[in-house]
């Protein structure tokens, strides 16, 4: 099994050098599958991991755009169309520096398996730029999207790729990107996820993955003879997903008592109230920092991760979750941790999580209530109709569901049985036979 896996990553490494976040995201996956792998003579002829691990194809531009004082601006821009063996690409568009090509591999790689555990018809795609929205006026902001979009356009459309919002792209961003679309195209159809729900958007789009996840959450503790509420959530990030993460945990009787951001962490000891959550969405909502709250206790500097837990659930973004923080955590008597965020634990803090016995749901399952609700987006689009919030987020429980449903159905070992290596197995099968089907693909 171990030289299975050794020979997959050694041969990917040499392909990949320095790019840590997407070779970390291929480790995973093949450790998960390995044993299973190493059983499939025909798809270790045929190379399939091999070739799912590399793109069909990595578009990279450069994005011109002139700033309030007149002065042209550039930014690098990317669309890593990773696999359409399941569908038409699919994946988030994200704006921010932190934006490298290895990250944008990263997620485009997990998008694949997530858009499959869903069961719709999605293949894996991400995108973005290295462009930073903090501190830009709306004027700038919408000037930076239409370029984005002016070589955007030649890449996506319904029945090729469909991008959505990510971290930096919210529903402002979408609409400036989709207005320009509509200019460049004159054609009016899903060619973007994430829209505002008076020209094509689905209602619970916003909430989806904080929901989501939660629903998750609640179904695999269920499943493990445990209950949700009144256990205490520590949840980090304050954007998104953190917020409606929180704002459904509070719904089905948990004690939320942590939101953070990059300055530090704003502590609720004794649970979080939905007032505070609603002032706090806010002062987000108008550009506002934690640090300014006047409600609960911000410490500086300082992660949730120490705090007194029985859930963690990180939103934040990938590995923001280490070694030391999986031990402060462990030593707390966590009872799962579900992810919100994209591979937001370290490989050490997960192998910690995993020796340790604790219920570890990964973003790929867990967080694709988003990619789900999207995927919903594309069919309301289609059918040129629109569906109520409850049609919505019955469909979205039932996909969270049955993702978990299937993920505890695999061939892994029950006695110790990891949610990681079900969620990977699963999502693998599923896009293994299609690219066993295709032949030469």
């Amino acid at each position: 099994m171990t030289n299975i896996c050794d020979k997959l990553i050694e041969e990917i490494e040499a392909l990949n050098q320095n790019q840590p976040e997407f070779l970390q995201a291929v480790t995973e996956v093949s450790t998960s599958i390995s044993n299973w792998y190493s059983q499939q003579d025909e798809l270790q002829r045929a190379r399939v991991f091999q070739r799912l691990a590399e793109p069909d194809r990595i578009i990279s531009f450069r994005i011109s755009w002139r700033d309030d004082q007149g002065v042209i601006q550039h930014n690098r821009g990317w669309r890593v169309q990773f696999s359409h063996a399941l569908g038409p690409y699919k994946g988030g568009l994200r704006f921010s520096p932190d934006v490298t090509e290895s990250v944008l591999k990263f997620l485009g790689f997990e998008q694949i398996f997530k858009n499959s555990l869903t069961g719709l018809p999605m293949g894996g795609a991400k995108g973005g730029s290295n462009f930073n929205p903090k501190g830009k006026s709306p004027s700038e902001i919408e000037r930076f999207c239409h370029s984005f979009m002016t070589e955007l356009v030649r890449h996506i459309g319904p029945d090729v790729d469909v991008p959505a919002g990510d971290i930096g792209v919210g529903e402002r961003e979408i609409s400036l990107l989709y207005g320009h679309y509509l200019r460049l195209s004159n054609k009016w159809h899903g060619a973007l996820t994430g829209k505002g729900c008076s020209f094509g958007g689905s209602a619970v789009r916003t909430e989806a993955t904080g929901y989501g996840c939660v629903y998750f959450c609640c179904r695999m503790l269920a499943h493990n003879n445990e209950g949700f509420e009144g256990k205490r959530v520590a949840i980090s990030g304050a954007g998104n997903v953190a917020l409606h993460a929180a704002e459904k945990a509070l719904d089905m009787g948990a004690t939320v008592i942590s939101l953070s951001d990059s300055d530090g962490v704003l502590i609720f000891e004794d649970g979080m109230k939905e007032d505070d959550l609603e002032r706090i969405k806010a002062f987000r909502g108008e550009g506002g920092r934690l640090s300014d709250s006047s409600i609960g206790s911000f410490h500086d500097g300082e992660k949730p991760w120490s705090l007194d837990s029985d859930i963690a659930i990180p939103c934040a973004t990938q590995n923001e979750l280490d070694g030391d923080d999986a031990r402060n955590l462990v030593d707390a008597g966590l009872i799962a941790i579900c992810e919100g965020a994209n591979m937001p634990l370290t490989a050490e803090a997960s192998s910690l999580i995993r020796e340790n016995g604790i219920l570890h749901a990964p973003g790929k399952a867990s967080n694709a209530g988003g990619v789900a609700v999207s995927g919903l987006e594309r069919s309301q689009n289609a059918l040129r109709r629109s569906w109520s919030a409850d049609r919505v987020d019955k469909e979205l429980r039932e996909i969270m569901t049955s993702i978990h449903d299937e993920i505890v159905g695999t061939d892994i070992e029950q006695e110790n049985f990891s949610y990681v290596d079900g969620a990977n197995l699963a999502a693998f099968k599923r896009v293994a036979s299609a690219f066993q089907a295709y032949g030469a693909f």
